[in-house]
């Protein structure tokens, strides 16, 4: 299991922004992970999509990484911010806008 915990320590360090989630930005597979795509696209913030569903050991991988049980997750500059519930209220407070900007992280939004 260590080497899909590696790829995503890599994909989280090395990408400002990842979104751990079902599907994909252009085509999610699930309703969470499809409202998440929408408030990033929303702001307008680059970001990078990780299909969970290519594989179960990525799928039970990241739940085990961030010790978190639901999919999707969002990683801001390395740092697990939560999933779809905790997004959506970021955002609608405000604070997801701000949390980008304070990492440095670019938006089209205010």
């Amino acid at each position: 299991m260590s080497g899909i915990n590696e790829f995503i320590a890599n994909e989280v360090k090395s990408n400002d922004v990842v979104l751990f989630m079902k599907g994909t930005p252009g085509f999610p597979q699930c309703g969470f992970s499809g409202q998440v795509v929408q408030i990033l696209d929303y702001i307008g913030v680059d970001y990078k999509g990780v299909n969970v569903l290519s594989s179960n050991e990525l799928r039970q991988g990241i739940k085990d990484y961030s010790n978190w049980p639901t999919i999707p997750q969002l990683y801001v500059k390395g740092e697990f911010v939560g999933g779809c519930d905790i997004i959506r209220e970021m955002f609608q407070a405000g604070e997801l806008q701000t949390l980008l900007s304070e990492k440095g992280v670019a938006i089209k939004a205010a």
